[in-house]
Parts: structure tokens; C-alpha cells; sequence
């Protein structure tokens, strides 16, 4: 079973890795998450996932960057992460996808996010446009 706890510098490394081998993932410097709501996932001693996220307003959390180590990708360990760091709280997610990460799209809308805007350009490495999406919770 995953097991979700608190991301911190001890993990960066894993973080680092996990984020190198997914090419649909954001691209932030790994250090600077320890400066918001950094969470991981693990099976044992080994960790498999991450999820940061920052909250906007009251009501308004963004999730910043989401990825699974590609050998527990379907395994349910993006969802866990998703529910243990907005567990309790009610308003709006929102998050960015790049636009050819038609898989991390399908996974948030069967979540029930929707589709809002895109954003030309957004991304670097390579260049690409941005799908923004949004969930309310109640």
C-alpha cells in the first residue's frame, strides 16, 4: 500500500529522478519545493511519487507539479497523492498540463476537472502550449 508523507531535502534526489523520467512533468528546480506543500508517495523505503501544490487564496490551490516513477504509473499513486493533499479542503484546484500530455488530461478529467483555457507557449524544454484545468470541490 502507498504510504503519502511529507516531502523534504532527503528526498530531493528520488524527486529529481522520478521528475527526469517523466517527460510530461513541469521542469522546477527540485530545492524550491521544499518552499510549498511538498508531498510524496512511498512503497517501503523507496519513494515513488510526488504532488506540489501552493495555495492561492482561502478557497484556491494549485497544484504546481505532479509525477510517478514510470515502473507505479497506473497503480493508483497519482490519485493517492491527490487525495491525501486536498483531503478536507473545498474550493478550487487548478493545474497546468502540457497539451500533448493527452494521458494526464484524461487522468484529471476522469477526477472531474475541466478543461478552462490554454496558455501558448508555457512551457520550455521543449516549447509548448499549456491546458488549464480546474476542479471544485464541495
Amino acid at each position: 500500500m502507498t504510504a503519502i508523507r511529507r516531502g523534504g531535502a532527503d528526498d530531493l534526489d528520488a524527486v529529481a529522478a522520478i521528475q527526469e523520467a517523466s517527460p510530461g512533468a513541469a521542469r522546477w528546480k527540485v530545492a524550491d519545493y521544499l518552499e510549498q506543500d511538498f508531498r510524496v508517495a512511498m512503497e517501503g523505503n523507496r519513494v515513488v511519487g510526488f504532488l506540489v501544490a501552493r495555495t492561492l487564496a482561502a478557497d484556491e490551490r494549485e497544484i504546481l507539479n505532479l509525477a510517478v516513477a514510470p515502473d507505479f504509473r497506473r497503480k493508483g499513486v497519482a490519485r493517492a497523492l491527490l487525495d491525501n493533499a486536498f483531503q478536507g479542503f473545498r474550493g478550487a484546484v487548478f493545474l497546468e498540463v502540457r497539451e500533448s500530455n493527452e494521458v494526464a488530461q484524461e487522468f484529471y478529467k476522469s477526477l472531474g476537472f475541466k478543461e478552462l483555457s490554454k496558455r501558448p507557449g508555457y512551457y520550455g524544454s521543449p516549447p509548448e502550449s499549456a491546458i488549464v484545468m480546474k476542479f471544485h470541490s464541495c
